[in-house]
Formats: C-alpha cells, sequence, structure tokens
C-alpha cells in the first residue's frame, strides 16, 4: 500500500466501523434516540403547556428575585417580544434543548470533576480528552451522531451534551483541587470523616467554580444549538439555517434576536447564582 492510498483506506476503514457500530448496535441507539426525544420533548411539553405569556412572567419574576426588577421587567417584555415575532414555540424549543443537553452534561460533569479534582491521576488522564473535545469544530459531533441516531432532536441533544461537558467538568475538577491547604489541615486535625471534608470544606470552597462551570455550560449548549438545526433538531437554529438557505433575512434577524435574548437571560440568572454561592462561601 502507497502512501498515496493512506486517506482512503483510513476513510473506508472509519467509515467500517460506524456502519458496524450502527449494525451492531441498533436496539441500543434505538432505546438511546427514544431516551434523548422523551427527555427533550417532556422539557418542550412543559415549556409550552401555559401560555407565552404566563411563561414569559415566571422568567420574569425569577429575574427579579435573583437579579434585579429592571431585569425581570426586560426579562419578560423580551420573551413577549420573541412571542409577538412569531417565534414562541422555536424558542421555547431552543430552550428545552439547551436545559435537557445541560442537565445531562452536568449530572456527568459534576461528579467526574469531583473524581477528577480528588483524585490527581485521574483528572490528568481526562485533561487531554477534553481539550480534544474542545479543539474540535462543533459539528464534528454532529456526523457520527447522524450515523447512529439519525435526524432530529436527539442527534442535536447529543451533540449539544458533548460540547456542553467539557466546561463543568474542568471547573468542578480546579475547585475541589483549589482547597485551601490549611481548611484540610483544620479538618484533619478536627477529626472529620472523608464525607464530611468534602461536604463541609471542599464542596463550599468549589461551589463558586461549579457554577462557573454551570454558566459555561450553558453558553457552549447555546453555541452549539444553532448549529444543530442543520440535522432538523427544529429551534431557532434551523430557523436560521432555513433563512439562510432561502435568503430570507428579515426571518434569521428574527431568530438571532430570540437566541441573543435567551442567551442573555439564562447567562445573567447562571451569573447571579454563582455570585450567589460566592457570597454564601464568604
Amino acid at each position: 500500500m502507497s502512501l498515496s492510498d493512506f486517506p482512503k483506506n483510513f476513510d473506508n476503514a472509519v467509515d467500517s466501523m460506524l456502519s458496524w457500530i450502527a449494525d451492531n448496535g441498533e436496539g441500543f441507539f434505538d432505546f438511546v434516540n427514544t431516551v434523548l426525544k422523551g427527555i427533550y420533548e417532556g422539557i418542550y411539553w412543559l415549556l409550552t403547556l401555559p401560555p407565552y405569556y404566563l411563561v414569559a412572567i415566571v422568567i420574569g419574576v425569577i429575574g427579579w428575585r435573583m437579579v434585579s426588577v429592571r431585569f425581570g421587567i426586560l426579562a419578560a417584555a423580551a420573551l413577549i417580544f420573541c412571542a409577538v415575532i412569531g417565534l414562541w414555540a422555536e424558542t421555547m424549543s431552543t430552550l428545552a434543548l439547551v436545559l435537557s443537553a445541560t442537565t445531562l452534561a452536568l449530572v456527568v460533569a459534576v461528579p467526574l470533576g469531583v473524581v477528577a479534582g480528588l483524585i490527581p491521576a485521574l483528572d490528568k488522564a481526562v485533561e487531554p480528552l477534553l481539550d480534544l473535545v474542545q479543539t474540535l469544530p462543533p459539528y464534528i459531533y454532529l456526523l457520527p451522531a447522524i450515523a447512529l441516531l439519525g435526524y432530529g432532536s436527539a442527534t442535536a441533544l447529543l451533540a449539544t451534551f458533548i460540547v456542553a461537558v467539557p466546561p463543568a467538568l474542568r471547573l468542578t475538577a480546579l475547585g475541589i483541587r483549589m482547597t485551601p491547604k490549611e481548611f484540610i489541615e483544620l479538618g484533619d486535625a478536627s477529626g472529620v470523616t472523608g464525607w464530611q471534608m468534602f461536604v463541609k470544606i471542599r464542596l463550599p470552597h468549589a461551589l463558586p467554580s461549579i457554577m462557573a462551570g454551570i454558566n459555561q455550560s450553558l453558553m457552549m449548549a447555546f453555541g452549539m444549538v444553532v448549529i444543530a438545526g442543520i440535522v432538523g433538531s427544529g429551534g431557532l437554529g434551523s430557523s436560521i439555517y432555513s433563512a439562510v438557505r432561502t435568503l430570507d433575512i428579515g426571518k434569521s434577524i428574527d431568530a438571532a434576536l430570540a437566541i441573543v435574548i435567551l442567551t442573555i437571560i439564562l447567562d445573567r440568572l447562571a451569573q447571579s447564582a454563582a455570585s450567589s454561592s460566592r457570597g454564601a462561601k464568604q
């Protein structure tokens, strides 16, 4: 085999491996598809069940309590604006996708980050993998997901989950590692158990870093859901993708504004939660 044939043979080997996995794991991937779609559709159903103005008011009240009265009013008004321009269903679809992917990412990333923070060897082992995930272009994750799960919300959810894991994992591990040594020594001298050391000393000090990781995961998820519109995920990403293909500038601007509104609202809420955790620690 000549060197010039290597790229073609390598690509064929990758395609064959992916086909073999899809064929032999068809039942498993059908199950994963069903579970992911069920999670997404359940959250979407909850968000679209009440009238749009009620959802906007609830989020506005949350913004008022967590940030400020001004922010709460602006958040509610901005969400109502999404409904006025005819993109309420798409906005809630995007919100459901982001919340689903981020929640699943945190379920994996936070416990694994805690373990990585406590075990330096594991932290060093996962670091190159996290570098790889964050370095590759996000749309790369759509390709194997399409091959295994097909087009639709499950594929978008899986790809968004992948890009949302690294920030939370990194910052959780960092927070656990950065617990001041004097506090650990004081805990040891006081005779606390390992669980008490974690709950009363390590976790409170790590909480601001963990909250920052949650915020970063949300932002990564928002970046991915736009790209995920390519695979028919629905929501604002699909609206933008459709508008780009048809050169519908007005529609693309409307969808972009809705994404900006959602991003700002969740970012400010996450930042407020992180600030509250820092204040509680102090």
